[in-house]
């Protein structure tokens, strides 16, 4: 069900070095292939898959928004590079596009995301909601397309993969676990959520969360919010009793703290929803959810 291995042919050349800042920037053994991940959480996630038999880089720096991430050249290059390339999908990486443009050689693409039910905006079939990571199971689905992607480019690892993916999916198991016993404190009544944009409702609707409003409308962070929809959200704030409003750390704060201002309520704003840390809080995938459960939980409990 959740295999969907999709093809890419490119045929314009070009060649560099990996940026030395990325995470997992680490060279493949001598000889094997090069696979790269579109955003810090996707590398995290398909180097457990991988294990020691293959390095997963990140084509995101740490930090990055890949909402409104500007491609460098060396992107080009390190996805020109590539043998396989893993992605997101449901339309998350539109930074992609000009990349792939441009960029030589040829690879396998890996939808991580394919296969999975998603949300899509009300009255627009055409807006989809990308965040499906955010629910840990369906990352368990992540797992199997970027299993089934490294067997197909290494198939000698296929072993190796599938042990590697079984382990990682009870800790996605266990880290569900956990989290429902995190939520389990916080009174019904005050499972409420305010964000800067549309990017929990997976989780919200794993954990039982009620999604009050966002500051920008829609799935991105690259829109913005009228003086109307302010208000609108604001008064949305003071009769939900919300008592916070929750940001991704690489979101603009200026429009959550006005609202925040106006509504008499807290902003958290060290969440990490689309990227890794280098180090602590978030360092892996499992540690940035637990870091953002911790801090929800304890603004709302």
């Amino acid at each position: 069900m959740f295999r969907k291995i999709l093809l890419l042919l490119l045929f314009l050349s070009a060649c560099s070095s990996p940026a030395s800042d990325s995470p997992n920037s680490v060279s493949s053994p001598k000889g094997a292939p090069v696979v790269v991940a579109s955003t810090t959480f996707l590398a995290d996630i398909a180097q457990n898959v991988a294990g020691d038999r293959l390095k997963v880089e990140s084509l995101l720096p740490f930090g990055a928004d890949p909402h409104s991430y500007q491609p460098i050249p060396q992107d080009v290059a390190r996805v020109s590079d590539s043998n396989l390339l893993i992605i997101n999908g449901a339309g998350y990486e539109h930074f992609l596009d000009n990349i792939l443009k441009n960029a030589g050689g040829e690879r396998m693409v890996v939808e991580a995301s394919a296969g999975l039910k998603v949300r899509e905006e009300a009255g627009d079939e055409h807006a989809i909601d990308p965040h499906l990571w955010l629910d840990p199971n369906n990352v368990v689905g992540y797992v199997e397309n970027i299993r089934a992607g490294l067997v197909s480019l290494d198939p000698e690892g296929a072993d190796v993969y599938k042990s590697n993916a079984q382990a990682y999916t009870i800790q996605l198991q266990d880290l569900d676990t956990w989290i429902r016993k995190q939520v389990d404190s916080i009174p019904a009544e005050r499972r409420l959520l305010v964000t800067n944009h549309d990017s929990m409702g997976y989780f919200a609707e794993r954990y039982g969360f009620t999604v009050i409003g966002t500051v920008v409308p829609g799935f991105s962070s690259d829109a913005a919010p009228s003086a109307q929809q302010m208000s609108a959200l604001i008064d949305q704030i003071k009769a939900s009793g919300a008592p916070a409003v929750f940001l991704d750390a690489a979101e603009s704060t200026t429009l959550a703290d006005q609202i925040a201002s106006d509504a008499g309520v807290t902003v958290v704003t060290d969440l990490y929803f689309g990227s890794l840390t280098d180090g602590p809080p978030a360092g892996t995938y499992i540690d940035m959810m637990k870091h953002n459960v911790t801090r929800i939980v304890g603004a709302l409990r």
